[in-house]
């Protein structure tokens, strides 16, 4: 395609990755305030986020193989579709237990629109030239995380909007994506005759993780660790992620292809994936929550504190970017990326509800900067190594393994600082602690707590969110590892691989 229609087509996918950016990021410091309003739990705090992480990861794949079978464009406009109705959902969510379903439902749009914009560029520009092109995806991922949560601080604050509105305000930039790209994309329709979608292991997928993931959230607390509950969830959520692979490992069409994930650039790709976005996830979704709860600050005034790891990402995957396009090498910024991430996680393992704002800010800087330097050029990676028949499912399968990263992170990171809280805030109150949600007070719903409470609920949060960032920062180590092992290559300069090693069958693509 000529730089111009290039240009011209990826306007429209900016809109629809900005999209799906904000959908999260606008949420993020507002969340603290919508769970209160709602006397929702820190459970459900960690499971609103959660649930739009799950159901987009279990879609992921799907999307993805659809998309090697299907006219991308139509795909992408049906995401865009689904999101919306989401939105709107969640936006006149009730209680806490309607907004998570709303969340849920959105989440399937949100992992169309993730794995689709990667696969339609993946399509139209070459690997060698994509590394350019990810300095604009990086513009707009810095755009929407940092406007994102000043925009939902913003929103929260301003009286005649309320948090609803943090929903509300994703539908119309959606539509005018999806105007832009009926426009400005135009793309081959492909269709292949006895087309077979893996529906049984998209399902199988989804419910043995989200088995294992209930099972992380209520233990502690519903029921013993050694226990029979315990016992049931485990076992039961292993065997049928062990039947899904079974499952992947015998149908025509899987839905994650095992053929790319054992080869050693796909798997340690995906190795990395997974651990970036624990860490990222798991460790940025509490951030808005630490500065509210934890320091005492407003929603705008959160948002504001979070742009140094908003600018680290959108200053390292755009200056890194262009350093690859030109170069072609690729794997050395990977590992930095990764070095650096582990480094910033451990700097915010070190706060509490007093530390400088700059200390927290420099280990932000670092964290963000670890993850823009790490996450696109992981996908790249794989991109550069599959033919164009197998893109969609490649690029979809280090998404899904990036977003279940994130969604174990969430969730574990979650459930770990839930129940930290918990013991300290029992501990600090005499043995008697706060209950949460039902038709209590939430320890979230400050404003409806004693001044003297405040200041306690306050220090409990501040002190227990460094646990998370370390817990984060162990997590980064394997992204390290499964770096150092990725062979050293250059980014090919074509749509389609020309030729594959033949010697082994784990071999990387001859690429220059």
């Amino acid at each position: 395609m000529p730089r111009r229609q290039v240009l011209e087509s990826l306007s429209g996918l900016l809109l629809v990755l900005f999209v799906a950016m904000i959908s999260s990021t606008v949420v993020s410091t507002a969340l603290p305030l919508i769970i209160g309003s709602l006397n929702g739990s820190q459970a459900q705090y960690t499971w609103v986020v959660t649930a739009t992480l799950l159901t987009a990861t279990a879609s992921t794949p799907i999307w993805g193989k659809l998309a090697d079978l299907f006219n991308k464009k139509s795909l992408v406009q049906i995401a865009i579709v689904v999101f919306v109705l989401g939105s709107v959902a969640a936006g006149f969510a009730q209680n806490a237990e309607q907004l998570i379903a709303a969340r849920a439902f959105q989440g399937l749009g949100v992992g169309g629109l993730q794995a689709l914009v990667q696969v339609v560029i993946a399509a139209i520009i070459p690997p060698r030239e994509r590394g350019r092109y990810n300095g604009y995806l990086g513009a707009v991922m810095a755009v929407a995380t940092v406007g994102g949560p000043l925009l939902g601080g913003l929103i929260v604050d301003v009286p005649w909007m309320g948090w609803r509105w943090c929903f509300f305000v994703g539908v119309p930039i959606a539509l005018v994506a999806f105007i832009v790209l009926q426009k400005t994309l135009h793309l081959e329709t492909i269709r292949r005759q006895n087309v077979h979608v893996d529906y049984a292991g998209a399902a199988l997928i989804a419910v043995g993780v989200s088995d294992l993931l209930i099972w992380v959230s209520f233990v502690g607390n519903s029921f013993d660790w050694m226990s029979w509950q315990s016992a049931a969830m485990v076992i039961g959520g292993v065997l049928v992620l062990g039947t899904a692979v079974i499952v992947e490992s015998r149908v025509r069409e899987p839905v994650v292809p095992l053929h790319i994930v054992r080869t050693r650039t796909a798997a340690l790709a995906i190795v990395a994936s997974l651990a970036v976005g624990l860490a990222m996830f798991g460790g940025a979704v509490f951030l808005g929550q630490y500065f509210q709860v934890g320091r005492g600050y407003t929603p705008t005034e959160a948002g504001l504190l979070t742009i140094p790891l908003m600018a680290g990402v959108f200053v390292a995957s755009t200056v890194v970017g262009r350093i690859i396009s030109r170069t072609g090498v690729i794997k050395p910024y990977i590992v930095a990326g990764a070095v650096i991430l582990v480094i910033g996680f451990l700097g915010l393992g070190m706060i509490d509800h007093d530390t400088s704002l700059w200390l927290v800010g420099g280990g932000m800087a670092l964290a963000g900067t670890g993850v823009g330097m790490t996450m696109q050029n992981l996908v790249l990676v794989v991109q550069n190594s599959v033919a164009l028949r197998d893109l969609g499912a490649a690029s979809a399968s280090v998404t899904f393994f990036r977003s279940l990263g994130g969604t174990i992170g969430v969730s574990v990171l979650g459930a770990v600082l839930a129940n930290r809280v918990t013991a300290d805030l029992t501990a600090a109150l005499g043995g008697h602690g706060l209950t949460s949600g039902g038709g209590n007070t939430s320890a979230l719903n400050l404003a409806a707590l004693p001044p003297e409470i405040q200041h306690v609920v306050r220090t409990v949060y501040g002190d227990a969110t460094a646990h998370i960032f370390l817990i984060s920062a162990a997590a980064a180590v394997v992204g390290v590892i499964a770096a150092l092992l990725l062979k050293p290559i250059t980014l090919r300069t074509t749509i389609d691989l020309e030729k594959v090693k033949q010697d082994d069958p784990v071999s990387d693509p001859i690429v220059g």
